[in-house]
């Protein structure tokens, strides 16, 4: 067995930067104002909310219902995500591997690859990144036959969520025995508080799941991965009432990933404020408003959970440059 070397600068900002998420969660404590707050959005929609915030800065989480399993809808693609990382990481897989799309294997409803002719020839990356962007379907479906769906679960499991769960590809039916909760959830089922996790690992970095030391190198997957989700293309969501940029020229304080059916509107975001970055996963499920238009109730309630945090936590506002997309383990949250 090698012996890993890790320079001494690399190791402290490691170090540090471990420090700074367990004093984070050390520190963590609810904020019951803003508690307050966001229930009475949520009592106020047509549906049932879940949302869990945390400000990596300061410790603060905002909650309701944080712990109640929902229907992820495309936002677990972030646990394929998350997987994609682990890979490359153990040198598994690669960003830059070339991946051939089929007609075998287009499906339809959200991106663009599954009415693109095939045989077409993509990376690894491209692939990450249509799934993130455009929540692209076929790519998401290509990424799980590279990556692999049990690898995929067993990654999510590893990283201790109890209540995340990937059952199948998408818009193709479960294969192989399935856990008896698979047709209530569909693609896959989550919490707002794990999913919160999922991005928090992304946002500092925290890709060894067994507790140890970043490696080098932990900071430029993490970089690849947080710029797909700062390049998102939906931001009707959390988003909706807190960035007004022209994010195509100027940059994104916002990486997040959404999902959606008939009667779901969710949304996962790592957020960049002037007080600190902050993390916000929220669903809303069994909606009465099932319009596919710009001004679903679901995503206008997201959109007003996610003002209401940020003008709590971070009143001046957002800072995209208070979060280094590049690679996050050279810049403490």
């Amino acid at each position: 067995m090698g012996i890993l070397r890790v320079s001494i600068p690399v190791l402290a900002v490691c170090l540090l930067c471990c420090g700074v998420v367990v004093r984070a969660q050390e520190d963590a404590a609810p904020d019951a104002q803003l508690d307050a707050q966001l229930k009475a959005i949520a009592a106020a929609h047509h549906g049932k909310v879940t949302l869990f915030a945390h400000n990596l800065k300061t410790g603060q989480t905002a909650a309701v219902m944080p712990d109640e399993p929902v229907q992820t809808a495309s936002v677990i693609k972030l646990g394929i995500l998350l997987d994609a990382a682990e890979q490359v990481r153990a040198g598994k897989a690669a960003l830059g591997e070339r991946l051939t799309l089929t007609k075998t294997n287009q499906v339809g409803g959200s991106g663009v690859l599954g009415v693109l002719d095939a045989p077409l020839t993509l990376t690894l990356k491209d692939v990450l990144t249509l799934m993130v962007v455009l929540s692209d379907n076929t790519a998401t479906n290509m990424a799980i036959d590279r990556l692999g769906l049990e690898h995929i679960d067993a990654t999510i499991k590893a990283a201790g969520l109890k209540d995340t769960y990937l059952y199948k590809k998408v818009f193709l039916p479960a294969v192989g025995p399935m856990p008896a909760d698979q047709p209530k959830f569909g693609l896959g089922k989550t919490t707002a508080r794990e999913m919160a996790a999922v991005m928090e690992r992304l946002a500092t970095c925290k890709l060894s799941l067994d507790g140890s030391v970043p490696q080098p190198g932990d900071g430029r997957i993490c970089g690849a991965m947080l710029h797909m989700l700062r390049s998102q293309q939906d931001r009707n969501s959390l988003p909706r009432y807190i960035e007004t940029l022209d994010t195509g020229e100027q940059g994104s304080a916002i990486g997040n990933k959404t999902g959606a059916l008939d009667a779901v509107r969710n949304d996962v975001a790592l957020i960049a404020t002037k007080n600190g970055p902050v993390v916000i996963a929220a669903f809303t499920q069994t909606n009465t408003d099932q319009r596919w238009t710009g001004d679903n109730e679901g995503e206008e309630t997201l959109g007003k959970l996610g003002k209401a945090i940020v003008d709590r936590w971070s009143p001046a506002g957002l800072d995209a440059a208070g979060i280094n997309w590049d690679d996050p383990l050279n810049r403490l949250p």
